[in-house]
């Protein structure tokens, strides 16, 4: 795993043996970067990434100077290992809760400018995200949600569809938030 731009381009971080997470290949994290870029300045934004894993992308963000980076990771391998990466690199602005992801929508009151989720492929609420995600009012307005996904999941159909990009095996489809 290794950071791709800003304050800590080219870090490289090993996950422990054990560790059953899928990273965010470079490919795809180059490409969804290049989408955000063109849309947001990342400077100051407040970020929630749901199903962290590695913790790739939440630092990715911070590498690109977002305000504030919330990380949600039920695992505690992963959240343990999400947690030393932001010691390591003396972090300030975010931090990793571990808890499941569904609690934690359905129950904090935080608002963000984009919400990130990554959640196994295999995982069938996946399908339920966008409408709990909207539904608990957790994007501000014009926030985007980003869900990391297989070719099994179609969500074109939502109301808050915004558009799907395809990265070799890995999908991101967006939504917005248009109050």
């Amino acid at each position: 795993m290794r950071i791709i731009s800003g304050k800590y381009k080219g870090r490289r971080f090993s996950p422990p043996p054990g560790f059953r997470a899928r990273p965010t290949t470079d490919f795809a994290k180059t490409g969804l970067f290049n989408i955000l870029n063109n849309y947001f300045d990342l400077n100051d934004l407040e970020i929630l990434d749901l199903f962290s894993g590695t913790g790739s992308i939440g630092l990715e963000f911070v590498s690109r100077n977002a305000g504030y980076v919330e990380m949600v990771e039920i695992n505690s391998i992963h959240s343990r290992f999400i947690h030393k990466l932001i010691t390591q690199l003396q972090i300030t602005k975010a931090r990793v809760i571990k808890t499941d992801v569904f609690e934690y929508i359905t129950r904090t009151k935080k608002k963000f400018d984009i919400i990130f989720a990554d959640p196994p492929f295999d995982m069938e609420e996946t399908r339920d995200l966008p409408s709990l995600i909207f539904r608990h009012n957790l994007l501000k307005e014009d926030g985007w949600l980003i869900i990391e996904h297989s070719s099994k999941n179609d969500f074109s159909i939502d109301p808050h569809y915004l558009d799907m990009r395809k990265y070799g095996s890995v999908r991101f489809t967006f939504f917005k938030n248009q109050e």
